[in-house]
């Protein structure tokens, strides 16, 4: 069974697909982008801060699924820009504390809306 996760506490898909969707007990979140839920607008100029923004939105759809980072076993990181790598590894290292998930980063010719960077996650509960 295959359930549709949803917060009020991200920002609302772009498109048609949702935030996450769970499947027994994978959560597959969907690519974050830096927009601030309450505003709905990209408030972060820095890929410090747009990092920060795309995974505390990540955070908010986890929590929904009753997860956390925590529960993050895999992540994809699309980047605009890869000599922008070591301060988005610098927020990232931060937000994730000790869990390490595995990884893989991309550099990409361009996001949605423009922003320098998207992440998505797989979570096991």
């Amino acid at each position: 069974m295959v359930e549709t996760i949803h917060s009020e506490n991200a920002p609302k898909a772009l498109g048609p697909y949702s935030q996450a969707v769970k499947a027994g007990n994978t959560i597959y979140c969907s690519g974050q982008i830096p927009i601030n839920p309450a505003t709905g607008a990209i408030e972060a100029t820095t890929i410090e801060g747009q990092t920060r923004q795309s995974i505390a939105n990540l955070s908010a759809v986890l929590a929904a699924g009753g997860a956390s980072l925590a529960n993050v076993v895999k992540t994809t990181v699309f980047i605009k820009d890869m000599n922008d790598f070591a301060a988005l590894n610098g927020v990232y290292a931060e937000m994730f504390g000790d869990t390490k998930p595995a990884r893989s980063c991309v550099e990409v010719a361009r996001l949605p809306k423009d922003v320098k960077v998207e992440i998505e996650c797989i979570a096991v509960l």
